[in-house]
């Protein structure tokens, strides 16, 4: 069965000033897989989510096409409204919000009443609020935060916030969910219970995943396909037991110092 490319990246090159962050990247990640990008610090990663996400303008010569259409040099919030959510490595919340009006600003691309309306309040804009409410109210309770729904979002645990901020994108009803680094700061047993949302969320709403990560449990035993970045530049790409013993991956991690089979357990083990 032939698969359909939801995300497709051509040329992808980003230089700010002399430092070349992105150099020449091709990608592509097809509809419902879990594509995971990894690499060593200052890879290019970050700035791979920034620039599809119109976070910062590609070079000229990249093309990025999303559901066939080039979505190169659109706004951060065109893209959005297009069906792509990311996270952040940062946590990034309204924290003295509670948690579901957390989400409910997530919901805003999805408004479909106007300004006027909205200050008027009328019967339909009610009825559309209590709607989007009992929706939020659902996916808090999909993930785990159904009871911390009134609760300011500034008094959640690490691993709490991190749900948050998955949630908050989701709230958003994307296509296309991208996830930057979200195991960051979780303590083993958060980081299954990050891996089994994920893997829910994925199920439930047929989702396409692009994920960033350090935790390599978390690659290893979630992504179809592992691309693997060094110094701004595409070095491998795979299923995660191939990326996982390419030899290329082992010396941007660590260098040729140490033996493969040393490497390879450091690689199982993070």
């Amino acid at each position: 069965m032939a698969t359909t490319v939801l995300l497709e990246i051509t040329g992808l090159s980003k230089r700010f000033g002399g430092l070349v962050a992105l150099s020449g990247i091709d990608l592509t990640v097809a509809e419902r897989e879990i594509h995971g990008v990894i690499g060593p610090n200052g890879s290019g990663k970050s700035t791979l989510f920034n620039v599809i996400t119109g976070v910062y303008p590609a070079d000229v010569g990249s093309v990025i096409r999303f559901r066939g259409e080039n979505i190169t040099g659109h706004e951060p919030h065109e893209i959005a409204r297009r069906g792509i959510a990311r996270t952040f490595q940062m946590l990034r919340m309204f924290a003295e919000m509670s948690v579901i009006e957390n989400l409910l600003v997530g919901c805003h691309p999805q408004v479909k009443y106007s300004v006027g309306a909205a200050l008027i309040g009328g019967a339909a804009v009610r009825a559309a609020e209590r709607r989007l409410r009992e929706e939020m109210l659902e996916l808090l309770a999909f993930i785990g935060l159904a009871d911390y729904a009134e609760m300011p979002a500034g008094e959640l645990s690490i691993g709490q916030r991190r749900l948050l901020a998955l949630g908050r994108a989701m709230a958003m009803k994307p296509t296309l969910l991208m996830l930057d680094e979200p195991a960051a700061g979780l303590s083993p047993v958060n980081v299954d219970k990050l891996l089994d949302t994920v893997l829910a969320l994925k199920a439930r709403y047929g989702l396409t995943v692009v994920l960033v990560e350090h935790v390599m449990k978390l690659v290893m035993a979630s992504c179809d396909v592992v691309t693997v970045l060094d110094h701004g530049e595409k070095i491998a790409e795979g299923p995660p037991a191939a990326i996982r013993d390419d030899h290329r991956v082992v010396e941007a991690y660590l260098g040729k110092e140490m033996h493969d089979d040393e490497v390879r357990a450091f690689l199982r083990a993070r």
